[in-house]
């Protein structure tokens, strides 16, 4: 039996890594914005007229433009409210562009070939960073007709290429012609992968400038060569190669019968019993039908029949260096994805697997 739902991540205990790819320089990051707006130009797909925050939303737009209309000779199904969404990268000025992702907050059926009306995007503060507007690309469309339908992706979400434009220059939360030291942070704090890196960037150096102050946190001091050329040392340390020490994880989901891991963790020999009981129950009816001038009444007549089936179990010594070779002897002996996830978890609680067990 083939585990289908089995995917190995071939790997070895160190790979080696650019700085960027493991570690953000503290002090810049991305800013979350979001916006509440209107789309338009719907061909009869957009929210119902008994969606009151629709229709309001129209009304209030339409008299900002200076045209009065009562919120109940609003008939139109071309509308959609939506929650308009984007990044603000660290470092963009005023007048850069941005991807914004819209998305349907009403009973819209598709917002295909819509138009995002003129929408200001604001940030966690409350401050209008960007304005948003343009056509929306939605990858997904949803068609009726005479009672039948058919949708494909998710058509009430699309996005508008460079469909924003920054308004206000971000605060300088790092000076980087200023500092004297800069610090990195990695995504995944680990006591040893923070002093190979402090140890890679000090060789790139050629001096003892990085320092771990923690797990997760490594401290670089300006060399006098670079002093005023500091975003030049962000990009040489940036592109230092370090080897990264990945953990022993084992990452399971129940749900869908998918186990992900490295095959290379190491385990104990352990004894695995592996049987099975099946339990099947049949319900069958038939018709009892009286004889002639019996004055008797015709009554369905169910009839239960139980089956038990258990399969002959066995216990086998698994004796493998690696996973990879303890899952090979699970297969062999015909042991599904669901039922790996069982084991692998016993296997873990006996002490034969070292390894963490990530459940999702």
């Amino acid at each position: 039996m083939t585990l289908l739902a089995l995917l190995f991540c071939l790997s070895h205990p160190a790979e080696a890594a650019r700085v960027k790819d493991v570690a953000a320089l503290y002090g810049v990051r991305t800013n979350p914005l979001v916006g509440y707006g209107l789309v338009v130009g719907l061909n009869r797909s957009g929210d119902s007229t008994q969606n009151a925050a629709a229709v309001r939303a129209l009304a209030n737009r339409l008299k900002g433009l200076g045209m009065t209309m009562l919120e109940e000779d609003i008939k139109a199904r071309n509308v959609a409210v939506v929650m308009v969404t984007a990044r603000l990268p660290a470092g963009v000025r005023p007048g850069s562009p941005l991807d914004v992702q819209v998305s349907s907050v009403g009973d819209a059926r598709s917002i295909e070939g819509g138009v995002l009306l003129l929408t200001p995007l604001y940030a966690a503060n409350g401050m209008a960073m960007a304005a948003a507007q343009g056509a929306i690309v939605v990858g997904g469309y949803s068609a009726s007709a005479g009672g039948s339908s058919a949708t494909k992706n998710h058509p009430t979400v699309g996005l508008v290429p460079s469909g924003a434009t920054v308004e206000v220059e971000l605060p300088n939360t790092l000076d980087v012609g200023q500092a004297v030291s800069f610090d990195w942070v990695l995504a995944t704090p680990d006591f040893t992968n923070s002093t190979r890196l402090a140890t890679a960037v000090n060789g790139k150096l050629a001096g003892d400038y990085a320092t771990a102050i923690d797990g997760g946190t490594i401290r670089v001091s300006v060399p006098d060569g670079f002093l005023g050329r500091q975003a030049e040392l962000i990009a040489t340390v940036e592109s230092v190669q370090v080897e990264i020490d990945q953990a022993a994880r084992v990452v399971v989901n129940e749900r869908t019968g998918t186990v992900v891991m490295g095959a290379d963790i190491t385990v104990r020999p352990v004894a695995v019993a592996h049987g099975g009981l099946t339990i099947q129950v049949d319900h069958d009816t038939s018709v009892s039908q009286p004889g002639a001038l019996s004055n008797g009444r015709t009554a369905v007549v169910g009839n239960d029949s139980l089956k038990v089936d258990e399969k002959a179990g066995r216990i086998e010594m698994i004796e493998g260096v690696t996973v990879g070779e303890v899952v090979g002897a699970l297969d062999r002996m015909g042991v599904s994805p669901r039922d790996l996830i069982v084991i692998l978890q016993a296997m873990h609680a006996a002490g034969g697997l070292q390894a963490e067990i990530v459940a999702m």
